[in-house]
């Protein structure tokens, strides 16, 4: 797995190691970079300290890999921190909550309002759900309680 990585994600690369190292925990940091995305992958054992409540920790982990990746760069590359896997059984998660709150809104007519998340897990959401045209998301309330809530089309 071994590519290229240009200065942002050699800092990026530094970064996540030097917060690996401070934790003290035995994992190994694997990064690749392309035109648009930085992507860094933590693997090892016991990473739920830098994954987080409800992946609380890792998305504050990414917001100050994209922030070193960008410093003094013009150009914005998304950039992507996952640890074990996380983000990905996170998103299967959240697409069968909106299942369950879409088939729930149609067959009961009402709103249903789903547990408060990141703006990063609303948008999985949103972008679960918008090829459905018998229910519409919208989010409501405020950070950090902020909340989607999937409501019935009306015929």
């Amino acid at each position: 797995m071994a590519t290229d990585i240009g200065m942002a994600g050699s800092r990026v690369q530094e970064l996540l190691e030097h917060i690996v190292d401070g934790v003290g925990i035995d994992a190994s940091v694997h990064v690749e970079e392309d035109a648009d995305e930085i992507r860094a992958d933590l693997e090892g054992d016991d990473l739920g300290l830098l994954i987080g409540r409800h992946g609380q920790m890792i998305d504050a982990i990414q917001h100050i890999a994209y922030r070193v990746a960008c410093k003094g760069h013009t150009v914005r590359k998304r950039v992507v921190v996952d640890a074990a896997g996380y983000r990905e059984r996170r998103a299967v998660a959240l697409r069968a909550a909106a299942d369950q709150a879409a088939e729930t809104a149609v067959h009961d007519r009402r709103a249903v309002t789903l547990e408060s998340m990141s703006a990063l897990e609303r948008k999985v959401v949103h972008e679960h759900l918008k090829s459905r045209h018998d229910v519409e998301t919208y989010s409501q309330g405020e950070e950090p309680d902020r909340r989607l809530v999937v409501a019935p089309l009306v015929d």
